[in-house]
């Protein structure tokens, strides 16, 4: 399965989240997203975005202080009241 990939190495909270949200609207459920970040903070940010919207964050990882998490989009849409 193909992902889409979102570089916002540079930005600081809550930009990296606020973009991926943005990108994974326009995706269909199941699809894959790696957001490529550097703020320190994205780690935390990421796990309750996730958590709050129902998307899954299948892996995250650093390397050379470059953080990639791997979003799958939410199958179904959520009632916006919940």
């Amino acid at each position: 399965m193909s992902e889409t990939v979102l570089d916002v190495k540079g930005m600081a909270c809550p930009l990296p989240v606020l973009r991926a949200n943005r990108s994974l609207r326009g995706m269909a459920g199941g699809e894959r997203l790696r957001v490529l970040a550097t703020d320190r903070a994205a780690i935390a940010d990421f796990q309750s975005f996730c958590r709050e919207t129902g998307h899954d964050l299948l892996a995250w990882s650093e390397e050379a202080g470059v953080f990639s998490f791997v979003i799958r989009r939410r199958a179904e849409e959520r009632d916006p009241k919940d």
